[in-house]
């Protein structure tokens, strides 16, 4: 049996675009989801940007243990199994590798790495639609996929583009989290959709797709994922924590009703 075949759930979270809140969703919905009591692991599949050490709050210079010269033992921080190619190269270096060096890169710390026998394994994509999104869609049993964007349009623009390379290479749409979705002023207590309103409606509407996650745009947010200190973690109490533990139970509750029903599915046209 393969280390993969010992994962309930892969589940890759992606972005049609960078700057969307990707990465900051991957990590606090893995830690949220092991709040739940699920055994959860997290893989960084972005090769040339890896960001999942500096937001688990990894300390610089951390490396894995190797087994027998080939199997990595993923390292452990807030709960959750995490792998990265962060941890196998120094922070300042540049992998300006082209494509077949990236997917080799991808496919071994995934592989290769010794995960236990968890419930979920959320992997956190690299933005776009290009080779690591393909190859991962072509060579492993991915159980769904979460599309992160934010209300504006520029954004929804490229959500469509994720969404509708999920359907082409057949992997289970989850839904759609709307990140950035409102901020409330932390000294007036005012509410404003400061990227604008209803994208994840008109998503949801156009292909649909539950929109199964709403998260605040708050500064609390960045500054505790800058510092190593995902706010799932260091401020259970929050809004923000609540809306990631309800993003968390959702993604459980769609992988539940897809194990029983034979699988999510969407409707593209015009292909």
């Amino acid at each position: 049996m393969t280390k993969l075949n010992q994962i309930k759930y892969i589940v890759c979270v992606a972005s049609g675009k960078g700057g969307v809140g990707k990465s900051t969703t991957a990590v606090n919905l893995s830690v949220a989801m092991a709040r739940l009591g699920a055994k959860v692991g997290l893989l960084d599949a972005d090769i040339y940007g890896p960001s999942i050490p500096l937001m688990m709050g990894v300390p610089p210079g951390t490396r894995p243990q190797i087994r027998d010269k080939k199997t990595i033992v993923p390292i452990q921080a807030h709960g959750v199994e995490c792998n990265s190619m962060g941890f196998l190269v120094e922070p300042k270096t540049a992998m300006v590798w082209r494509a077949p060096m990236i997917i080799s890169a991808f496919n071994q710390i995934l592989n290769d790495t010794a995960w236990s026998e968890l419930d979920f394994l959320f992997v956190d994509m690299p933005p776009g639609t290009g080779d690591i999104q393909l190859s991962l869609a072509q060579s492993v049993r991915l159980s769904g996929a979460v599309v992160v964007t934010t209300p504006q349009d520029v954004a929804l623009l490229d959500a469509r583009k994720g969404i509708e390379m999920f359907n082409k290479v057949s992997v289970p749409l989850l839904g759609v989290v709307e990140n950035m979705s409102t901020h409330i002023c932390s000294q007036c207590g005012h509410e404003e959709t400061i990227f604008g309103a209803g994208g994840g409606a008109r998503l949801s509407a156009e292909y649909g797709v539950e929109v199964i996650g709403r998260l605040p745009l708050d500064i609390a947010i960045r500054e505790k994922t800058d510092a190593g200190s995902p706010v799932v973690a260091s401020a259970q109490d929050s809004a923000a924590a609540a809306a990631y533990m309800e993003l968390a139970a959702n993604v459980q509750a769609r992988l539940a009703s897809a194990a029983q029903t034979g699988g999510p599915t969407i409707s593209v046209s015009d292909d």
